[in-house]
C-alpha cells in the first residue's frame, strides 16, 4: 500500500465534504415525501401510486410474485420462457401487437423475470396511461398459446442461455458457484433455467405456470409519474377489477441446509485470464428484525470495500499492491430466501487466484480488526446515500424500488426509511457485521481456470 501524504489527506478531506454538499443539495431537490397511495381492488390486487409531477411521463409496472425461486426441477427456466409468451397475443391481439400499439402511441415497454417476480412495464406520456392498463388487463388473463408461437420462443430462450451463459465461460463459473453455494434452496436455480429442462420443456408447461401464477391476487400495479392518485385507481378499478382471482398456494418454504464448512469448486475454461469468486451467507430484509439493521451495515460496508475509486479495494488491491486488474464486491439484500456478499475479481499477471484470495481476506481482517475511521464513514455514507438518492431522480427506478421489495415480500415504505437506516450505522455496526457473517465455515470459492494453467 503506497504511503498517503498530508497533501492526500487533505484532498480526502475535501471530497468527503463535496460529497456531504452534494448529499445536502440532492435531499433538498427531490421529492422523498412525494405523495404515495395504496390500496387494494375487490379481487385481490394491489395498487400503488407514486405522483411526480416533474414531467408528463409515467413508468406504469405490473408485478408478478413468480420467478425462479418458485421453480424446481424439471421445469426451470418456465417463468422466463412464460415472460416471452406474455408478447405472444391474446383473445384480442395478434402477437407483437401489445408492443406495437404502445410503440404507436410514442412509448416503448419491456419485461425482465428475477428471482421472486416477473414485471412487466412502459413508459409513456401520462395522458395515455390508459392504454397500457388496458393492455395489461387483457393479458393478465386471456394469453392464447399456440404451439408454434411456443417453439419459437423456446427456442429463443435456449440461445439465449447459449450466448449469455454456455459461452461465457465467467458466466458459467457464477452459475456453478450459485449451485454450490446453495444445495436445498431454489436460490441454487439459474433464472434463465438449466439446459435440459429448456430443451424438455411442452408448451402445457408455461401454460400451467401462467394459470397457476398469473391472476389479480397475485400482482401489484405501480404507476409513478405525472398522475393523480385517485384517477389511477379508477382506471385500475376499471379494467382490473373485473378479473376473477385464484386460489394462491404458496409454495412450501425449501430453506438452505446449514452449511457445516468451506466449499470450493474449480473451473476450466476457454479464458485469458483466471477469475475468482467468493461468498459468505447473510441476511436479508424478510430477515429478524436484529438482523434488518445487520442488512443496512452490510450495504455501507461494501461501499466501504467498493465505493469508487477512494474505496479500499481500488486504493489497496488495484492501485496500491496491484494485486488485481479488476476486483469488487457485490451484496443484494431483497431476496426473499437467503443472501450472498460477494467477492470477486481478476488477478494481475504473475499473481495468482490464491494470492487474490489472500488479499480479499486481509481485507476483511482489517474490518474486523479495526474500527472504520469517523472520516472514512462519512464519506461512504454519503455515496451510499448520493447514489440512492440519484436512482429515485428516476420515475422508472423508483417504480422498480417499490415493485422489488412489495414483490419479494417487503415493506416498500422501507426505501423511505432508507437514508435515516444508512445514516444510524455505526463503525461498531461495520464491525460486528463483518466479524459475524464473513466466516470461512460460510465460505464459498469458484476458480475459473484457462486450459493451460488447469491443475
Amino acid at each position: 500500500m503506497l504511503p498517503e501524504s498530508n497533501c492526500l489527506k487533505m484532498t480526502g478531506f475535501k471530497e468527503m465534504k463535496k460529497n456531504l454538499i452534494l448529499l445536502i443539495i440532492l435531499l433538498m431537490a427531490l421529492p422523498l415525501q412525494a405523495k404515495t397511495v395504496e390500496t387494494v381492488l375487490d379481487n385481490g390486487m394491489k395498487i400503488i401510486v407514486r405522483e411526480d409531477h416533474r414531467a408528463p411521463v409515467v413508468a406504469s409496472q405490473v408485478w408478478y410474485r413468480i420467478g425462479s425461486n418458485y421453480e424446481y426441477d424439471g421445469i426451470t427456466g418456465v417463468s422466463h420462457v412464460l415472460e416471452h409468451m406474455m408478447f405472444k397475443g391474446t383473445k384480442s391481439l395478434k402477437p407483437g401487437e401489445f408492443s406495437e400499439i404502445i410503440a404507436a402511441n410514442g412509448g416503448t415497454d419491456n419485461a425482465f423475470t428475477f428471482h421472486d417476480f416477473t414485471g412487466y412495464h412502459q413508459k409513456i406520456a401520462s395522458d395515455r396511461l390508459e392504454i397500457c392498463l388496458k393492455l395489461e388487463a387483457d393479458r393478465m388473463r386471456n394469453v392464447i398459446f399456440l404451439q408454434q408461437e411456443f417453439d419459437k420462443e423456446v427456442a429463443v430462450v435456449r440461445e439465449e442461455r447459449r450466448m449469455r451463459v454456455d459461452n461465457k465461460p465467467r458466466s458459467q463459473l457464477f452459475e456453478q458457484f450459485y449451485a454450490t453455494a446453495f444445495l436445498s434452496s431454489p436460490k441454487r436455480i439459474p433464472v434463465i433455467g438449466w439446459m435440459g429442462d429448456l430443451e424438455n420443456m411442452e408448451m402445457q408447461d408455461a401454460a400451467d405456470w401462467y394459470k397457476l401464477w398469473y391472476a389479480p391476487n397475485n400482482a401489484t400495479l405501480v404507476v409513478v409519474g405525472d398522475v393523480q392518485s385517485d384517477e389511477v385507481i379508477r382506471l385500475a378499478k376499471k379494467y382490473f377489477s373485473e378479473l376473477k382471482p385464484s386460489i394462491i398456494k404458496p409454495p412450501k418454504l425449501r430453506p438452505e441446509i446449514p452449511q457445516m464448512g468451506e466449499r470450493r469448486i474449480n473451473l476450466v475454461g476457454q479464458t485469458a485470464s483466471p477469475y475468482l469468486i467468493m461468498g459468505y451467507k447473510t441476511p436479508v430484509l424478510t430477515a429478524d428484525k436484529e438482523s434488518i439493521k445487520d442488512v443496512y451495515a452490510l450495504d455501507v460496508l461494501g461501499a466501504i470495500l467498493d465505493g469508487g475509486n477512494s474505496a479500499r479495494i481500488a486504493r489497496n488491491m488495484l492501485r496500491g499492491d496491484e494485486i488485481a486488474v479488476e476486483a469488487g464486491t457485490s451484496y443484494d439484500p431483497f431476496d426473499r430466501l437467503a443472501g450472498l456478499f460477494l467477492f470477486a475479481g481478476t488477478p494481475n499477471k504473475g499473481v495468482s487466484p490464491e494470492q487474490l484470495e489472500k488479499a480479499f481476506i486481509k481485507e476483511i481482517k482489517e474490518l474486523q480488526t479495526s474500527p472504520v475511521s469517523v472520516q472514512e464513514l462519512a464519506r461512504v455514507k454519503a455515496q451510499v446515500i448520493a447514489s440512492k438518492v440519484f436512482e429515485r431522480d428516476s420515475m422508472f427506478y423508483t417504480g422498480m424500488q417499490i415493485g422489488m421489495l412489495d414483490s419479494a415480500g417487503h415493506d416498500w415504505r422501507l426505501m423511505d426509511h432508507y437514508v435515516d437506516d444508512i445514516r444510524n450505522i455505526t463503525a461498531a455496526d461495520i464491525q460486528r457485521v463483518a466479524k459475524q457473517y464473513f466466516d470461512p465455515d460460510q465460505l464459498t470459492v469458484a476458480t475459473l481456470w484457462p486450459q493451460q494453467d488447469s491443475k
